[in-house]
């Protein structure tokens, strides 16, 4: 326990005094005005720690303040030496403060009574700082006493805690070390310290580590007490704080071999980089990570960005519910269409003449998903965007999210671009993410960062329909197996989509990759790429990993 002294200063009666601080301050109420003033300095710890710092002290106001001060500093020698037993006195406040480590008390002479027969008493308050929102404050009395010339304290333990009796003692309790936050597996992901909640591990999820245990705070209690025990360390009472025992670990859905594995994959990046990860089945998100490239900001949740052509998922379902055309449908994919007022390229100006809308899809026409969307209502994309959680709303505890925005298209112009996911189309990667979960899953899906903690829907969404999915999948397997991500193929059953898509001036393009395999869905941004293809090799990482 490390306990900081003050400035000794003499009080008139029902004065206080604050002694914990470098310069003490008397706190005197003149006229309904409270005014401070120093005190002057004392006499050095040297000049003190002489065979008697009592000798010669005259006045119990200054005996009191001097113990006061000493104890509060977590002087054992000096604050023992002002009392009637230094040996006892000085060995008991030693223990104490080893036993309180770090804290911090200040100590407040209220008032000393009058003289009578050679004793008097003090009243005083301590409050101890045992760390981040842990305070204990209490009010305790000094006995004083004349004797050999000079004003002593009386020494008990109860000069220490007004409850202690002989033998007894303060203990600490707290579940430093322990967890305050496990993984799905059970493995610690945050423990609890005197400072806070802390990472279990260095760089596990850094992005979630805040609310990680922010929540855990709120939820699991402050886990530490301090407690009253008998010299075989029974635990008597409870003085402060809560049983640290009674204080359970939260269960957060993250998987820490997937966050080992997401964050492995987006620090081999060469750019700024990002992947989400979440359970189509139960919509636990499993991992969440960024490179440093890509900042300090939670771009994972919260970053909108155009989605390119992994929003052809929602085209694909808009298109197919509208009726009229099917995943066989033959349509023309020509290297640039001229789209009413817009010029809509290919990358890298391929030509495919004309071929399936599945084949379309997996090799990522541009030109014939622009001309399909020019067909669709003005809310055609907005509505089957929706339908993949890209306008839903949550409220995840510990963390803010933003899916994406995704409106009806205000011109024709609008909508062509909206078709292969430009123009106004806006997702976040947890959204895109959440759009391939729902393919994988079947039906929409709530995301969640605990089990034992509900998320908060705002904005629900409804799946598009089961035959619409069920000709999705297939199409995302073809993008795999022979089209824009077949770096893929040797990574299991993974479905899929690739997307480019230009933002700034249009010079510069972000790459994105969303897809799954099993009963794991992610979305993977790699900023200022250029291509799709440094998304699909992170994803190829993040997969051998599992």
């Amino acid at each position: 326990m490390r306990l900081w002294g003050s400035e000794s200063v003499r009080p008139a009666a029902k004065k206080a005094v604050l002694i914990g601080g470098a310069l003490a301050m008397v706190a005197i109420v003149t006229g309904g005005v409270l005014a401070l003033r120093g005190s002057p300095a004392p006499a050095s710890d040297a000049s003190e720690a002489k065979a008697d710092p009592a000798a010669g002290v005259n006045d119990p106001e200054d005996t009191a303040v001097r113990y006061l001060q000493a104890f509060a500093r977590g002087d054992a020698t000096i604050a023992g030496a002002l009392t009637d037993d230094p040996a006892a006195a000085g060995a008991f406040l030693a223990e104490v403060r080893q036993a309180f480590g770090e804290a911090k008390a200040v100590t407040s002479l209220k008032q000393v009574a009058a003289v009578a027969d050679g004793k008097t008493t003090a009243t005083f308050e301590v409050t101890w700082t045992l760390g981040e929102g842990r305070e204990w404050a209490y009010q305790n009395t000094l006995p004083l006493v004349r004797g050999g010339g000079h004003w002593t304290v009386h020494w008990s333990p109860a000069l220490v805690h007004p409850k202690l009796g002989a033998g007894e003692r303060l203990a600490r309790r707290s579940k430093a070390g322990t967890p305050a936050v496990l993984d799905r597996a059970g493995a610690p992901l945050v423990l609890w310290q005197d400072a806070g909640p802390q990472p279990a591990e260095d760089g596990l999820a850094p992005l979630l580590q805040p609310g990680l245990g922010r929540v855990a705070k709120e939820n699991g209690g402050d886990v530490w007490s301090v407690v009253r025990t008998s010299a075989g360390g029974e635990v008597l009472e409870t003085l402060a704080g809560s049983d640290p025992a009674a204080a359970k670990p939260l269960t957060a859905t993250l998987d820490a071999k997937a966050q080992r594995a997401a964050q492995a994959a987006v620090d081999g990046a060469g750019g700024p980089a990002v992947l989400i990860a979440l359970q189509p089945s139960s919509g636990d998100i499993l991992a969440v990570a960024q490179n440093s490239a890509a900042g300090p900001d939670p771009k994972a949740f919260t970053g909108l960005y155009a989605p390119g052509s992994t929003f052809k998922i929602a085209t694909a379902a808009a298109v197919l519910q509208q009726g009229g055309t099917g995943v066989d449908t033959v349509l023309p994919c020509p290297g640039s269409a001229r789209i009413g007022q817009r010029t809509i390229p290919n990358d890298d100006g391929f030509d495919l003449g004309e071929k399936p809308l599945h084949v379309a899809f997996a090799r990522s026409c541009n030109t014939t998903f622009a001309q399909l969307a020019a067909g669709l209502p003005a809310a055609g994309l907005a509505e089957a965007a929706s339908q993949f959680g890209l306008n839903a709303d949550f409220e995840i505890p510990g963390i803010s999210t933003e899916t994406g925005k995704v409106e009806a298209a205000g011109s024709p112009a609008e909508q062509v671009e909206g078709g292969i996911g430009q123009g106004k189309v806006q997702a976040s990667p947890f959204g895109v993410a959440l759009m391939a979960a729902t393919v994988a899953g079947g039906e929409a899906v709530t995301p969640k960062l605990w089990h034992g903690l509900d998320t908060q829907v705002n904005q629900s969404y409804q799946a598009p329909p089961a035959g619409v999915l069920g000709a999705l999948r297939p199409m995302m397997r073809e993008v795999v197996t022979s089209g824009t991500a077949t770096e893929l193929k040797g990574s299991g059953e993974v479905y899929g989509k690739t997307g480019t898509a230009q933002y700034g001036d249009g010079t510069q393009a972000n790459g994105w990759f969303a897809g799954y395999r099993g009963d794991v869905a992610f979305a993977v941004l790699l900023q200022g790429a250029d291509s799709s293809k440094p998304a699909v090799s992170v994803s190829a990482k993040f997969l051998g990993a599992l």
